[in-house]
């Protein structure tokens, strides 16, 4: 990082120095990596209004790896003193760049429109660096959630979801026993520790979350709760079916919707896969959130990167108002099937899913009970996520023990941190 920062510095005055690109209402060049399906359509939908408010919008999408080649191709970037405009970022990734002191605010913009009043203060300072807006929430995701086939469920007599990781394994015992896979799953490492994360939060509740996934605290990682976690992580295991490795997320949806699993534990991505084939909430599939009345926070967002020239810092500025806006939220959302970052938008046209993230996202705003994913890049730098995502699969897919899995994690993290 410390190559990176002075290779940054040197090059900082050509990011100034670049030739604008004449447009009166404002030009975006927009680095992203949503380039299939449901999410290729939401940033459509995103181009399509800023295009419509009388600005030119540049599209660089790059595909592959979860953001990690769109991550590579950034550095080039800005190493070479050509930033984009805006940046599909997240997490502890906005305030990493924002220290190489390689982003613009859009705090004018931010103030003008009350951003701290309509979005949730978890969500706001992740978005802020020095007590300024450097980047703006398009959605908010929840991770937490089961995905289940209420006719499965009910060839084992179950009509209610579990709320308890002993209530589920119960079930799962009685699917499992009538040959029927219990959970659908994709061995992928940020799969495995999407399962993690929303078992610490229904073992430990939500401070305990806080203390192991976003503080690293040591004696939380080496607990007797982080083991419990691991224990119940290994209960999984015996639930998923043979062929589960590599799957995609989306295929093990499929099992679901297809009678072939019972649950599936995803974000709420998942929810698309059964929108797109004409599947009704509450009738053909069941959302319920994981135990641990709490929300575990996902968000996509645009961060905006230091460039220069009036067309430019006004593109920057239209599209963080853009982004914003509640008519923008509202359609977006419904393309990408999470819920508006604002919390003042309505629910009307959005389905009972939504409609219940929603009410538990204002609980636990309320209780203190709000999460930030550390599976989905939300809580911790990407150095130490890739810690946990190594730790837990191998977990998953070894004979390891749980107390030797918390060992080797609260090392493994002491190590990334240094």
């Amino acid at each position: 990082m410390t190559k990176f920062r002075n290779l940054l510095a040197a090059t900082a005055v050509a990011a100034f120095a670049l030739p604008g690109i004449a447009n009166a209402d404002g030009t975006v060049e927009v680095l992203h990596w949503w380039t299939s399906g449901g999410e290729a359509k939401a940033v459509g939908e995103l181009k399509n209004a800023f295009e419509a408010d009388g600005g030119k919008w540049i599209d660089s999408p790059i595909a592959g790896g979860g953001g990690d080649a769109a991550m590579t191709a950034l550095r080039a970037r800005v190493v070479s003193g050509n930033p984009p405009t805006a940046v599909q970022l997240k997490g502890p990734g906005i305030q990493e760049w924002a220290e190489l002191g390689a982003l613009n605010d859009v705090q004018d913009v931010a103030t003008a429109e009350n951003w701290d009043n309509v979005l949730p203060p978890a969500l706001a300072e992740i978005m802020k660096y020095d007590g300024k807006y450097v980047a703006a929430p398009v959605n908010i995701h929840r991770v937490d959630w089961f995905w289940a086939n209420p006719e499965v469920l009910a060839k084992v007599g179950v009509t209610e979801m579990p709320e308890t990781w002993d209530e589920f394994n119960a079930i799962a015992d009685k699917l499992q026993a009538a040959g029927i896979t219990p959970l659908a799953h994709g061995g992928q490492p940020w799969q495995d520790a999407t399962l993690f994360e929303d078992i610490v939060l229904g073992i430990g509740g939500p401070e305990f979350y806080l203390q192991a996934l976003v503080e690293l605290d040591q004696d939380a990682l080496t607990s007797d709760t982080m083991i419990k976690s691991f224990d119940q992580l290994r209960k999984l295991r015996g639930y998923v079916d043979a062929n589960f490795s590599g799957r995609d997320w989306n295929l093990a949806t499929a099992m679901v919707m297809r009678g072939e699993a019972g649950f599936q534990i995803m974000g709420d991505w998942a929810k698309g896969e059964f929108l797109a084939a004409g599947k009704v909430p509450g009738k053909d599939f069941i959302c319920a959130a994981t135990p641990g009345k709490g929300f575990v926070l996902n968000s996509d967002s645009f961060t905006f990167f230091k460039v220069s020239g009036e067309e430019r810092i006004k593109g920057q500025k239209k599209l963080a108002s853009l982004i914003m806006s509640p008519s923008f939220q509202e359609t977006f959302n419904l393309a990408k099937g999470s819920i508006p970052a604002r919390t003042d938008v309505a629910l009307d046209k959005f389905d009972d899913c939504a409609k219940k993230s929603r009410e538990d996202l204002l609980a636990a705003i309320e209780n203190n009970a709000l999460v930030p994913s550390m599976a989905h890049e939300m809580a911790v730098p990407r150095s130490v996520r890739g810690e946990f995502m190594d730790l837990v699969t191998n977990f998953f897919n070894s004979d390891m023990s749980s107390e030797e899995a918390v060992k080797t994690l609260a090392a493994a993290v002491k190590r990334a941190q240094q």
